[in-house]
Formats: C-alpha cells, sequence, structure tokens
C-alpha cells in the first residue's frame, strides 16, 4: 500500500463489529432453528467463523441477511482451519468441548504463534481431552469431550476470548459450571459483550466474587439480530479526522458496551474535537497535547493511540497493555518500529511505551508484519507524514475492515494498493 499526505474529510458509514458477528454466529450455530443477522461483518476473520460454524453443522445461506440454521452439532468431517483468526479459534474449541469426538483446529502462522494454554488447561480441568498438537500449548489443537466438568479456573489476563469461549459452551452443559479467574481479568468489556449476546440468544450467566457462574441445562434461541458498528475500526477514520480534518462515521451507538469506545475518551484527552449526533459521531482537527493512556480493557487501540501521542505535543505514556504483544504480532514492539522508522521518539516498555511527540513525521517502508491494525495505524499516520510511505500486506486491512481503503479514499486519503 502506497499513502501520500492528504487529508480526510466527510463521512463514511460504520465498520460492522467483528466481535458481535463471532459471537452472533457462534450463538446461531448453538441455537435451535434459525437465526437471521442483519449487517454481518463478512471480513476474513469472521469468514472463518463462518466456514467452523458449517463444519459444526449450521447452515448457512446469505441473501440481503445471513442466516444460519442450527440445532444438534454434527462432528466436524475435516480439521477446521480458522486462518487468522484467534477469536475463531478460541471460542470454536469451547464448541468442540461439547461433542463426544475428535476436533482439530488450526489457522495460519501468527494464530499458530499465539497463546492457548490457558484454555487447554481450563477445558482438562473439566474432563475434556484438549492438546497442543505440539505441545508447546499453541495451536494446531486437539478437542474431545464431551465437557461434564462443574468447575475449572483460568488466569484473566492473557486474552479474554477465553473466558467467552467458556462462558457460551458452558450453559449447554447438564451441569451449573463455576470459573474461577486465578488472575485479573483484562478486557472485560469483550466478556460483557459476551454475556448481554447470550442473555438476547436465551440463556444467563453472572459473575461472582471468584469469577463466572454459569447455569446448565440451558438453550440458546435463535434471534433476529442486527450487528452494531464497531468503535475498533472506526478509530481509524476518526483519527484520520483528528490529525488532518473532520470526520463523520455513522451507525455508532453511544450506548454501546464495546471496550474500544475508550478511544473517544483518549481523542479528547488528547484535545481533539469530539462530538456526537444521534448515532452519528464527529472529530475534528485542533492542537494536540500530551496525555496518559491505560489500555488494560481496549488493548486493540495501542497501535493507533501511539500514532496520536506521536502528533500530541509533550511526553505521553500508554500503559497496562502487556496482553497487546500476544495478537497477530507483537504490537508494542511493530508499533515501535514503524514510527520510530517515521521519525518518533517513542520508547518501548515492557507493558506499553513512552512517546514524546510534536515532532513532524516523515514517510518510510514499513512492515506491517501481516497485522492488519499496524497496517491501518500506519496508513492513518502516514496521512500527516512528510513524503510517501509504502506498507507491507496492504491487504490485511480486509481481515477486520473490508472497507477501509474505500471509505478512506471517500473521505479524500490518497492511498493506493500496489503489487
Amino acid at each position: 500500500m502506497k499513502i501520500v499526505p492528504s487529508n480526510a474529510d466527510g463521512s463514511v458509514p460504520s465498520s460492522p463489529s467483528k466481535s458481535h458477528t463471532h459471537r452472533a454466529m457462534t450463538l446461531a450455530l448453538l441455537a435451535e432453528g434459525e437465526s437471521v443477522l442483519h449487517r454481518p461483518l463478512l471480513g476474513e476473520d469472521t469468514l472463518a467463523t463462518l466456514d467452523a460454524v458449517k463444519a459444526f453443522g449450521g447452515k448457512v445461506t446469505r441473501d440481503d441477511a445471513l442466516r444460519i440454521v442450527g440445532g444438534p452439532l454434527r462432528c466436524p468431517d475435516n480439521v477446521i482451519d480458522t486462518k487468522n483468526s484467534g477469536t475463531t479459534m478460541r471460542l470454536m474449541a469451547g464448541v468442540a468441548s461439547l461433542l463426544p469426538c475428535v476436533t482439530v483446529l488450526t489457522g495460519d502462522d501468527s494464530v499458530r504463534r499465539r497463546p492457548m494454554q490457558p484454555l487447554i488447561e481450563a477445558l482438562g480441568m473439566m474432563g475434556v481431552r484438549c492438546e497442543s498438537t505440539r505441545g508447546n500449548g499453541l495451536a494446531p489443537l486437539v478437542v474431545k469431550g464431551p465437557n461434564q466438568g462443574s468447575r475449572t479456573e483460568i488466569r484473566g489476563d492473557v486474552s479474554s476470548q477465553f473466558i467467552s469461549s467458556l462462558l457460551i459452551s458452558s450453559a449447554l452443559k447438564d451441569v451449573d459450571t463455576e470459573i474461577v479467574l486465578t488472575a485479573p481479568l483484562k478486557s472485560r468489556p469483550y466478556v460483557d459483550i459476551t454475556m448481554g449476546m447470550m442473555a438476547r440468544f436465551g440463556a444467563s450467566c453472572r459473575s461472582t466474587k471468584a469469577g463466572f457462574m454459569v447455569q446448565g441445562g440451558q438453550r440458546y434461541r435463535p434471534r433476529d439480530y442486527t450487528v452494531p458498528g464497531d468503535f475498533s475500526s472506526a478509530a481509524f477514520p476518526l483519527a484520520a479526522g483528528a490529525l488532518t480534518g473532520k470526520v463523520t462515521v455513522r451507525n455508532l451507538d453511544p450506548r454501546d458496551l464495546q471496550g474500544d469506545r475508550a478511544f473517544l475518551n483518549i481523542l479528547r484527552s488528547l484535545g481533539a474535537n469530539v462530538e456526537w449526533n444521534g448515532d452519528a459521531l464527529t472529530c475534528s482537527s485542533a492542537e494536540l497535547n500530551a496525555t496518559d493512556i491505560d489500555l488494560g480493557d481496549a488493548p486493540d487501540l495501542f497501535p493507533m493511540a501511539a500514532v496520536m501521542c506521536a502528533f500530541a505535543k509533550g511526553e505521553s505514556r500508554i500503559h497496562n497493555a502487556a496482553h497487546v504483544r500476544l495478537k497477530e504480532s507483537d504490537r508494542i514492539s511493530a508499533t515501535a518500529m514503524f514510527l520510530r522508522d517515521m521519525g518518533a521518539d517513542i520508547v518501548e516498555k515492557e507493558d506499553g511505551c513512552v512517546i514524546r511527540g510534536g515532532r513532524p513525521l516523515h514517510g518510510a517502508k514499513v512492515n506491517s508484519f501481516n497485522d492488519h491494525r499496524i497496517l491501518m495505524a500506519a496508513a492513518i499516520a502516514a496521512l500527516r507524514a512528510i513524503g510517501e510511505t509504502i506498507i507491507s500486506d496492504g491487504d490485511c486491512h480486509r481481515i477486520s475492515y473490508p472497507d477501509f481503503v474505500k471509505d478512506m479514499r471517500s473521505l479524500g486519503a490518497r492511498m493506493e494498493m500496489i503489487p
């Protein structure tokens, strides 16, 4: 991808929420009957979940909406390839634990480097055979249930997706399940999304002092569900507005539980102008000043938050984000690398970084490490950098935000896909 300096002005629709789409597809698979999902995200990650839904017996049709007929799960006929989607791997390991047959889950190089050991151990405590084929706590995984355990323990500081997997699958067991957290829960808003969506599909769970309790013997009911806009993806055009012009993102719910709504507070704390008008959110440029950012509940914002701080006068600190090193790439290291290459004064820390912002950035050759959020953050930085920026793996934005380039071009950004 090639980007040259340009201003972003105008309005774009929000991209559908990836988090909600993953969960809606999974819950529709587990519900008996037809669920109709309106405005789902059909990016590479969620299409991996949809393929897994089919492998477990879900019947899928696509017209003006996505229709999934769920019901009794079947044993997959083949290995399930979750591609680049760690969410798919983790949610489907929980689904697989409900079956008495062997399921094999794998993915691409990135997914096979992402940690799975906490979920492996948690399922094992409930009598599930869950093994890393390489014996290193990483995918490929072999999973064989049925899950009949009533209590398990798991760390909460590696990935909230482990907790979501256990919550969703536990509702369909015959016994109640107690989930005990042995380390504090990070990214709590994602678990809140899971609990809220379980309730929409007819099942319940509750928080306890020790973790969570899920009543057994429940059933999911099919739903007609509209996927909300994604604050994670909206961060990129909104940041472009804050840095270069004025951008409105439509179809966002001001009351949404998504943790990445925190980007609004980050923008405000930096000095950008942020304004709601119904379901439309507008961000316009202003002089930016340094701030302190805690990303414990919103790790996906790290690359874009760091870019914003690079343009803010003074010393900013981003912290409580060590778990972002375990994403598609080590996002702390990858972000620090491309910002340094563009001329930023950034010091990498174990759980974040310190940025002395306000100095001009220049174009550079950027390695995105095939990480969609690194690519999009670097592309936004390039809009205000001096000269031309070339970013590798230019189409990896399709993982979470398929319309990123189209939307940014419609706002006036000069982005070009190159071979």
